[in-house]
């Protein structure tokens, strides 16, 4: 930034298991969202390597950055990024369609408990319901990796907790390695492993053997 520096993150080694729960937490601006990025590919670290199924990516090839996104990682951010003029069901599907093995929109929303909401504009949801929409949208086509930035950011606890509950049942489910970033510690007692960050390094790792469903959780 000018004659500024910034170091996002310093030294992260990390390794992220199959079907794992992982949760990134940390206070603003310590570095979790940049590394969600990198690991989504989002991003192209200035120095260092990121593997995938034991292969390298290519950081600074635009195509096959593109073609690893599609084909195996899903997103769901703070806020929900669906688009209004279209129905639950077809925000759904623009995934669904360039996807190699897919759910089907039905399939998706189902999951995530809105069978009966298929075919409701945003306007017409709740927070929480076009969060879980998002959610849909990311796993309808399978993906092995489900990256969630501040998924409860924008909700209140209650609908909170039924978001994490559709995003726990998704990696149980789907066997879907899930990162979530949170503020929120109480979070992180549903996690397999939490990883605290600060000033861009990983203060430490803890690996949690009493793991909470989200309904047990009390903020």
């Amino acid at each position: 930034m000018g004659e500024v520096q910034v170091q996002a993150l310093r030294g992260v080694d990390l390794d992220l298991l199959p079907g794992e729960f992982v949760v990134l937490l940390g206070p603003s601006g310590s570095g979790k969202s940049t590394l969600l990025n990198i690991l989504g590919g989002l991003d192209a670290p200035s120095s260092g390597t990121v593997r995938y199924a034991g292969q390298e990516l290519h950081l600074d090839n635009d195509a096959s950055m593109t073609q690893y996104r599609r084909a195996h990682i899903g997103f769901v951010f703070q806020f929900y990024n669906l688009i209004p003029s279209l129905t639950a069901r077809e925000n759904v599907a623009l995934v669904t369609e360039i996807a190699d093995k897919p759910m089907t929109p039905e399939e998706a929303l189902s999951l995530v408990g809105l069978g009966q909401r298929m075919d409701h504009f945003p306007t017409q949801m709740s927070g929480g319901e076009q969060q879980r929409v998002a959610i849909a949208r990311a796993v309808a086509k399978r993906p092995q990796v489900l990256l969630c930035d501040e998924p409860t950011g924008a909700l209140d606890v209650q609908t909170g907790v039924l978001v994490l509950e559709v995003i726990a049942r998704v990696n149980q489910e789907l066997g879907t390695t899930t990162v979530v970033i949170t503020h929120n510690a109480v979070i992180a007692e549903m996690a397999d492993r939490v990883i605290y960050f600060g000033d861009g390094v990983v203060a430490r790792i803890e690996r949690n053997a009493h793991k909470k469903p989200a309904a047990e959780l009390r903020w």
